[in-house]
């Protein structure tokens, strides 16, 4: 436990029947980049029960945001879907993650790529000023199965385009593209299509891109985007067109 932090619940949303958003306090101690993430979990039988977890808040707020599914009998997500407002709930002290800017070439365009919970580490990019002083436009594409799942819709809709320290470069930069694959929708195509298809209009010479989801969606979505000439980022320091979470396997 001594590598352990612990925090106190502070704040929990569930979206619909499958998916919750939580907040904990935050240690002064604690720092990160914007897409990193952290084990977290709870202590059961004495013993903690961790599972990785990505930052959904920018670091320059006093609390930690994540965005979590529910799994029944899922050793951990069944219990903290159970949580309340001041439960505990452990942290690791080092946070760690490929998924950030750093590691991107200069560009004109961002893309951050996101399946379901894949949301998370974007919900803290879209909030970092270098974002906006890196590219001439950020534009988050999140696909999901069910309107439902759509969790922070309607913040990216009203309440961001008015937030308080980047609401003028949101309103002129930040595009927010939802898609939806199991029900009527707006726009219903998965990801890979709306790339192969044209859709996003991605140009490997001006535009770089994030992905975050499932190891499925990983290996699809790259794969288009070395179609389309794109070079990944080989290894945490090193530039690339594209980044994506190495280490992080959601369970």
């Amino acid at each position: 436990m001594a590598a352990l932090v612990e925090e106190k619940v502070t704040w929990i949303k569930h979206w619909d029947d499958n998916l919750f958003s939580f907040r904990t306090t935050r240690d002064d101690a604690f720092r990160f980049n914007n897409g990193h993430f952290v084990m977290l979990g709870l202590k059961v039988e004495g013993k903690p029960l961790l599972r990785a977890y990505s930052i959904a808040s920018p670091n320059y707020e006093d609390f930690l945001e994540f965005l979590s599914i529910k799994v029944q009998d899922g050793p951990l997500t069944s219990r903290l879907q159970n949580m309340e407002i001041g439960d505990p709930i452990f942290l690791s002290k080092k946070p760690v993650g490929s998924l950030v800017l750093d590691d991107l070439n200069p560009g004109r365009r961002l893309f951050l790529l996101a399946t379901g919970t894949g949301l998370a580490p974007f919900l803290s990019i879209v909030k970092d000023p270098e974002a906006y002083e890196r590219f001439d436009e950020v534009v988050l594409v999140h696909c999901v199965r069910f309107k439902s799942e759509l969790a922070y819709h309607d913040y990216f809709q009203k309440e961001f385009l008015e937030h308080e320290y980047l609401g003028e470069y949101v309103r002129e930069k930040f595009r927010y593209l939802p898609t939806v694959t199991r029900e009527p929708f707006e726009r219903s195509m998965r990801i890979t299509e709306l790339i192969e298809k044209g859709h996003l209009g991605l140009d490997p010479a001006q535009d770089r891109v994030m992905l975050c989801g499932s190891q499925n969606m990983l290996r699809d979505v790259a794969s288009a985007l070395d179609a389309l000439g794109y070079q990944i980022s080989p290894n945490q320091g090193t530039l690339g067109d594209y980044v994506i979470e190495r280490a992080f396997v959601e369970t």
